[in-house]
């Protein structure tokens, strides 16, 4: 074969495979487009197949990837811990972390993981990838709030193991000095992990001012604060007084959003003006 054969026959085959691939581009498309219309019937095994046709017929497709994560994510029930339900949680993670391979500050695929990782009481884990989306992301209160929730939840659950191998239920106050051991056990493990969810929760609040919901695990920080500060009592009342204190403004801020809630009744005894 001369030169010039083969160099048509290279520009043969290249042709058909750029013809290949723009197919399978249109394919993949048409697929996506099918697991929409599916995912927003809620009919989510029907949209994860045409999710995943997508994304085997174009790898790139980083949209189809995210839908099939959030398919799997919504098919994942929180507390259930059958093989199957665990199963979509870990392919839900996949496929986010699919999407992070090819953007790495894929903000809403951090956070999904983080989610993912929440509901299963994976702290660290979730913890690692909210922060990662604080980093891509440093304006969202959400993503704050969502590390002071979870600082919280995992001191807590530290509060109540302790206590338990005490005896003590997790609301028992510590008092006096046969406590003092125990508050120091607790204050070791989980203080800097306090005052991490009160400066995440503190944030969340400085960039949202009429954040409740961060407002009222303030309260629960500061009462978990309280509870190790044995060796301390001007400091215990300090904390709980603080508690006291968002506990009002928790209170304040949903009554004001309830009476933004409700109609003004016309008046009929005013005049019009």
């Amino acid at each position: 074969m001369n030169t010039t054969a083969r160099l048509v026959t290279v520009v043969a085959v290249a042709a058909a495979l750029l013809s290949t691939a723009g197919c399978n581009k249109l394919k993949a498309r048409d697929q996506l487009n099918k697991g929409v219309q599916s995912f927003r019937a809620a009919n989510y095994e029907e949209a994860i197949e045409h999710f995943k046709n997508a994304v085997n017929l174009d790898s790139d497709l980083k949209v189809a990837k995210m839908y099939l994560a959030t398919a799997y994510a919504q098919q994942y029930v929180p507390g259930v811990d059958t093989p199957e339900n665990l199963r979509n949680a870990q392919l839900a993670i996949d496929q986010y972390k699919q999407v992070l391979a090819q953007d790495d500050k894929n903000v809403t695929s951090l956070k999904g993981i983080a989610f993912l990782y929440m509901q299963q009481k994976k702290f660290d884990e979730a913890r690692e990838y909210y922060k990662k989306a604080i980093e891509a992301d440093p304006n969202d209160p959400e993503t704050y709030y969502s590390v002071g929730v979870i600082d919280w939840s995992a001191t807590y659950k530290d509060a109540a193991d302790l206590k338990a191998k005490e005896g003590l239920k997790v609301e028992d106050e510590l008092k006096g000095k046969g406590s003092q051991k125990l508050c120091d056990q607790m204050k070791a493990k989980d203080g800097a992990v306090v005052d991490e969810g009160m400066k995440m929760l503190q944030t969340a609040i400085d960039k949202r001012q009429d954040y409740d919901d961060a407002m009222a695990y303030m309260n629960l920080v500061y009462r978990e604060r309280a509870d190790y500060q044995c060796s301390d009592a001007a400091a215990r009342e300090r904390d709980l007084k603080m508690a006291d204190k968002w506990v009002d403004a928790t209170l304040d801020v949903k009554k004001t959003k309830q009476e933004r809630k409700i109609p003004v009744e016309p008046n009929p005894s005013a005049s019009p003006h």
